[in-house]
């Protein structure tokens, strides 16, 4: 089973909640949510299979298998409610009272980027997001597929919006890339482009690195106002990039300030 990434998540946001006081409480939900991610994953993985299928680019969320998903979604909602903030513990006892065709309604508008996506509640949007993350991932994990030429700025296996930014250690420097909101896809991605327009133009496309934080770093485009967080693992070895960057809200504080609006929130909503 490929859950070991899931440990690697969990012991990060355990390491940060410890030494960032002002994030603590978002990455202990994380954590939390995390477990039942990670056990949700590996439900999927027995039940389904732990081999590959060829799958075409950008065709993963042609499926959904609600057969399996269904019959969880309850206990799902019910670890909502007992671990979210308030407000999404709220949306959840809601959405526990609701029947299973509005479950599947709810989740399959998600899933399917259909136009009636626009009329869920943002509380039914992200709790979609949460629960079938770990099935989006599952999939990807277990998909053979060649990716199409050029760059793309949305996964080219689901099509979603990028989530953060990593940069690894190649050669004397490092080579980037973009990380799936959705999926946990990650995608090779030119050095100088903005991750929501491919704007290329170096004046256009500011970077922030506060001193405390220096491993990451805000990547701006003045060209369509949107940004980026990238984590820059050349530097910190130890980090984890998409719980990095959950937990320097400070960063995003900066670039709001300064009228930027995230490519995709994250799971605390910044």
């Amino acid at each position: 089973m490929r859950t070991g990434k899931w440990d690697a998540r969990i012991q990060r946001a355990n390491d940060l909640a410890s030494t960032h006081a002002f994030a603590s409480q978002g990455l202990r939900f994380y954590e939390r949510l995390a477990r039942f991610q990670q056990s949700l994953y590996a439900e999927i993985e027995t039940e389904c299979c732990t081999g590959n299928e060829k799958r075409l680019s950008g065709t993963l969320r042609g499926e959904c298998d609600f057969f399996i998903l269904l019959p969880r979604f309850a206990t799902f909602v019910s670890v909502l409610e007992e671990i979210a903030p308030s407000p999404l513990a709220r949306a959840a006892h809601a959405l526990r009272l609701q029947d299973a065709s509005r479950w599947r309604q709810i989740l399959l508008e998600f899933w399917e980027q259909c136009p009636a996506v626009a009329n869920l509640q943002p509380a039914e949007e992200l709790v979609s997001w949460l629960f079938l993350q770990p099935y989006a991932e599952y999939l990807a994990d277990h998909s053979e597929w060649h990716p199409r030429n050029g760059t793309a700025s949305t996964c080219p296996l689901c099509g979603s919006k990028p989530q953060v930014g990593a940069l690894r250690p190649e050669g004397d420097g490092g080579k980037r890339s973009l990380i799936c909101s959705l999926c946990a896809m990650e995608w090779d991605y030119g050095r100088i482009a903005c991750a929501a327009c491919g704007e290329e133009d170096p004046q256009k496309l500011p970077l922030y690195i506060a001193s405390e934080f220096s491993y990451v770093r805000v990547e701006a485009c003045e060209s369509c106002h949107r940004y980026i967080k990238t984590v820059d693992l050349t530097k910190n070895g130890h980090a984890v990039p998409v719980v990095d960057e959950l937990a320097l809200i400070p960063l995003d504080l900066w670039a709001a300030e300064r009228g930027y609006q995230k490519i995709r929130p994250n799971l605390l909503g910044v």
